[in-house]
C-alpha cells in the first residue's frame, strides 16, 4: 500500500525523513554515498570528520533507510538505499542549480 499524502502517520514519517537529511553534516554523508558503494573511512576523509561521528551519522540514516550497508571483508561500504533517495536527492540539486529566472530567492 502506498503511503498517502493526507494520511497522518506517512506526513510523519516523510517529516522525520526531512529531518534527517535537514542536518548539513548528514546530507553530505548522504551526497557522498550517492556515486556508489563508499566506506565509512572514505567518507570521514572526504568530508574532513572523524569516522566515529560519520559512523554515529550513518546508523542514524541506515535505520531510517536512507542509506544501506554492505559488508566486503572488514569494511563496510555505504550507498543510497534505494532510486527513490538517489531520484530525491538528484532531483533537488538539479532544482537548487536552475537559474531563477528573476525571481527573488
Amino acid at each position: 500500500m502506498k503511503p498517502s499524502p493526507d494520511n497522518d502517520a506517512s506526513i510523519a514519517q516523510l517529516a522525520d525523513l526531512f529531518h534527517l537529511l535537514g542536518d548539513p553534516t548528514r546530507l553530505r554523508i548522504v551526497l557522498s554515498c550517492l556515486a556508489g558503494p563508499i566506506a565509512v573511512g572514505d567518507i570521514a576523509a572526504g568530508l574532513q570528520l572523524s569516522s566515529s561521528l560519520v559512523s554515529h551519522h550513518l546508523r542514524l540514516l541506515r535505520a531510517a533507510r536512507i542509506v544501506k550497508a554492505e559488508r566486503q571483508g572488514k569494511q563496510v561500504f555505504y550507498s543510497t538505499a534505494d532510486a527513490h533517495i538517489s531520484g530525491v536527492l538528484t532531483d533537488m540539486l538539479d532544482h537548487i542549480a536552475e537559474p531563477t529566472n528573476g525571481i527573488d530567492p
